[in-house]
């Protein structure tokens, strides 16, 4: 009996995931028809033709980037360019060049003038991803980039107006982010204005052995090799499974898999030790602050006991220790201000 229910989930799974891309005619890189994904696919039907700022809200490895260029090329703006920054992936002293441009000389190593990536989204969309990561200073210049409609390149004396719509991703709560004072009030309500929620993809199990045989498919054709199938009790498996790092990693565990695979039926995936995950998570999860961001939370909290009070008895440079003028330069160097307490 086991074996026929097997054949049969493996006759039916053999074109699933071509159907699914039929269901999701309008976003063909997004696969799945969970009632998960369904209402997240509702959203960007809704603002792709609009002109609207997006904030698309998920975990780590849920496809953030797949929804940005799907709400690109659902907007009028689909024929120009679609420019992605990692603000995570870039030094603090560079993310400005980057964004903004310089002009030679303006820096020390500016040999020739550098174009940003405003200017080169002029006309189509700048997607910012990992925008929780953006450092305070630059944060203001964004918001006025966003508000002016114009840039400034570094190092230069005339502004340069920009056409260029706005799509953001984080995986952090940027509203905790606000209230610990790391993230911009003002920024944040300006990115907010149309917020997308992606499920994780244990929120959408249903999804899990469609997203499976697009990527065997996909692997087995770069790979060279034919095309298999999940034995029943795989799929069984990987629906079962949490996925922490979601998609990403269920891409990454079917890709080994495929690659180990001498038959012509997946009859094994090599999911990653539980124990070790959690190791990961944790490890991740104490490392998220730097050394600085702690100093500057601590500094924030002893403020908010102090009632704002900096110097003086009871104030917070005596709880720190330290003299009132040194607690003002840190201030001053951490970017805290009397609205973060």
């Amino acid at each position: 009996m086991r074996i026929q229910e097997e054949q049969i989930w493996l006759k039916e799974n053999a074109g699933s995931h071509r159907e699914n891309a039929g269901n999701n005619r309008h976003f063909p890189e997004i696969i799945g028809r969970s009632q998960e994904l369904r209402e997240t696919l509702e959203l960007i039907s809704i603002v792709a033709p609009t002109y609207s700022t997006v904030l698309i809200l998920g975990e780590t490895g849920t496809g953030k980037e797949l929804v940005a260029r799907a709400i690109h090329n659902g907007s009028s703006r689909k024929d120009q360019p679609m420019i992605k920054v990692n603000c995570a992936a870039l030094p603090p002293n560079l993310i400005e060049s980057e964004l903004f441009g310089h002009e030679r000389g303006s820096f020390t190593g500016a040999v020739d003038r550098r174009i940003g990536k405003f200017e080169l989204a002029h006309k189509g969309t700048l997607f910012l991803d990992e925008i929780g990561e953006l450092p305070l200073e630059l944060q203001v210049k964004l918001l006025r980039a966003l508000q002016e409609k114009e840039i400034e390149r570094v190092g230069g004396r005339t502004t340069i107006k920009v056409d260029v719509r706005i799509v953001t991703a984080t995986n952090r709560n940027l509203m905790k982010e606000v209230e610990e004072g790391r993230f911009r009030a003002d920024l944040f309500y300006r990115l907010n204005v149309f917020p997308i929620g992606i499920p994780a993809l244990r929120e959408r199990r249903d999804d899990i052995p469609l997203l499976a045989a697009h990527f065997i498919e996909k692997i087995s054709k770069k790979a060279g090799r034919p095309v298999v199938k999940m034995e029943k009790a795989v799929v069984d498996q990987i629906t079962r499974y949490d996925w922490p790092g979601n998609i990403r990693e269920l891409e990454h565990v079917i890709e080994r898999s495929v690659l180990l695979n001498k038959e012509s039926v997946l009859k094994e995936v090599y999911l990653p030790d539980v124990r070790l995950n959690a190791v990961a998570v944790r490890t991740e999860e104490f490392a998220v602050k730097t050394i600085q961001e702690n100093e500057r939370d601590h500094i924030i909290n002893v403020l908010r006991h102090c009632n704002g009070k900096v110097a003086g008895y009871g104030g917070a440079a005596e709880f720190l220790g330290v003299p009132p003028s040194t607690l003002s330069s840190k201030l001053k160097r951490l970017g805290i201000q009397k609205m973060h307490y």
